[in-house]
């Protein structure tokens, strides 16, 4: 029978509407990173948070021949609820002191790779081990004012690990769920200004509880989350 004129339409019951389905996030992030190698050769590198065509505008005021680093950016594989493992960097620490960030650090002479890097960082400031680490392909480089030129090597960690901090180097370490670092709303704005340049960029920070992700880490996670959702990086 047809409807009446003018009728409203019933409400769709609970079992008729269709809700989003959740992301596995691991597996689009396998996806969007097979095959990506380090980029320390290449001549384009991003600004942290901004996109490659937005860094362009901003490479020189930052330092021509940069100090090559890697960081880890470690996913752990949570079933269903998977999570990025970050650190709180110590306070006396020469450079981005009390710092949320990624293991990481300057590629030494005895380094095979940036990943080979970013792995031995890993296992002498948290005491993640290479058995229980899989990477599984790398961001383009981000250069920090601060002078270093950073391959973020991503990977997946397998959960339920005993870390071992090095007081020296880490405070603390805690775990963002991947999808609060994934929701865009949660990716806020902040107006930076370069101390060598009457300059400003909009840049991102990732406020959680009572931290705040910013800087070189937050800009990571923007590049890794516009990647997984078909953005240019």
């Amino acid at each position: 029978m047809a409807e009446r004129e003018g009728r409203t339409p019933a409400a769709a019951t609970p079992a008729e509407v269709q809700l989003p389905q959740p992301v596995d996030w691991p597996a689009r992030i396998r996806e969007r990173l097979a095959g990506t190698r380090p980029s320390h050769d290449a001549a384009g590198w991003l600004v942290p948070g901004l996109t490659a065509q937005e860094s362009r505008a901003y490479h020189r005021f930052f330092p021509a021949k940069p100090v090559p680093a890697a960081v880890l950016v470690p996913i752990v594989e949570h079933p269903g609820d998977p999570t990025v493992l970050l650190t709180q960097r110590a306070t006396q620490l020469r450079h981005h002191a009390g710092q949320v960030s990624f293991p990481g650090g300057r590629i030494e002479p005895q380094d095979a790779s940036p990943a080979a890097a970013a792995l031995r960082e890993a296992r002498e400031e948290i005491g993640l081990e290479e058995s229980c680490v899989s990477v599984v392909g790398f961001l383009p480089d981000h250069v920090v004012i601060s002078g270093f030129r950073v391959t973020p090597v991503v990977a997946m960690v397998r959960p339920g690990l005993q870390l071992l901090l090095d007081a020296q180097e880490v405070e603390d370490t805690f775990e963002v769920p991947l999808a609060f670092v994934f929701d865009p709303r949660n990716h806020r704005p902040r107006l930076h200004r370069f101390r060598t340049a009457d300059a400003e960029a909009r840049l991102f920070e990732i406020p959680y509880g009572n931290r705040n992700i910013w800087g070189a880490t937050a800009g990571m996670l923007v590049t890794l989350y516009r990647l997984c959702t078909g953005g240019a990086p």
